[in-house]
């Protein structure tokens, strides 16, 4: 076997639940292979780098091995080399934006003070 068809390999490899998922990722130009928009039919070969974009992020894989059938996560596991970057490390966590008094919405005991001169009663 020198390839399989993406929508197949991308099945097989398990990043995609089934292979009808598979398929529509191809259409929808989710998959690309070595940096073209990939069809569902087009063939994988051994080398080639397949891309997935799965919400706003990518993963990156090698292709190393073939399988027609959908087997466990060890042999899925042995289709591809991972080649995604790792993710930048996150940004120090913002500090709380501290409001000049007066500003945007009223505290509660400032709309309680609100109520009273406006007439409401709780």
């Amino acid at each position: 076997m020198s390839a399989v068809r993406v929508d197949q390999w991308v099945w097989a490899a398990r990043l995609a639940k089934t292979r009808s998922q598979a398929t529509a990722a191809c259409k929808a130009g989710h998959v690309k292979l070595n940096d073209t928009t990939a069809k569902p039919s087009q063939p994988v070969k051994i080398g080639d780098t397949v891309r997935v974009t799965i919400g706003q992020s990518y993963k990156l894989y090698r292709v190393v091995g073939f399988a027609t059938k959908r087997g466990s996560a060890a042999e899925a596991a042995q289709l591809f080399t991972d080649l995604t970057p790792p993710p930048p490390p996150k940004a120090e966590r913002q500090l709380a934006i501290v409001r000049e008094r007066g500003a945007g919405r009223p505290s509660k005991k400032e709309r309680r003070d609100l109520d009273k001169l406006r007439g409401f009663t709780r």
